[in-house]
């Protein structure tokens, strides 16, 4: 892959309420099993920031109504992950 390559294949709709790095984000998010390697170093590749700061940027994302507007479906497929998780690990509605 050359050193400037855009990994997610994406094309801005002008129309969003979404900024473009928030499209990308959800690109990504319905694109990452496309491209070669972890989706980790993709993500590092991609937007210059480490996993951790990308899933916090998602999981504020997904809260958005533009976000919702965008892809519903993607949006409500990663909302029904994240419950799923946070029930599995107890920290449902904060710590306990």
């Amino acid at each position: 892959m050359a050193g400037n390559e855009v990994l997610v294949d994406f094309v801005m709709n002008p129309d969003s309420e979404l900024d473009e790095r928030s499209q990308q984000i959800l690109n990504m998010e319905q694109l990452w099993w496309k491209y070669a390697g972890a989706k980790e170093q993709a993500i590092t590749k991609q937007f210059s920031i480490s996993p951790t700061n990308y899933y916090q940027l998602l999981n504020q994302l997904i809260d958005t109504d533009a976000a919702m507007a965008y892809d519903p479906m993607l949006v409500k497929r990663l909302r029904r992950l994240r419950s799923t998780k946070r029930r599995v690990s107890g920290t449902v509605g904060g710590e306990r």
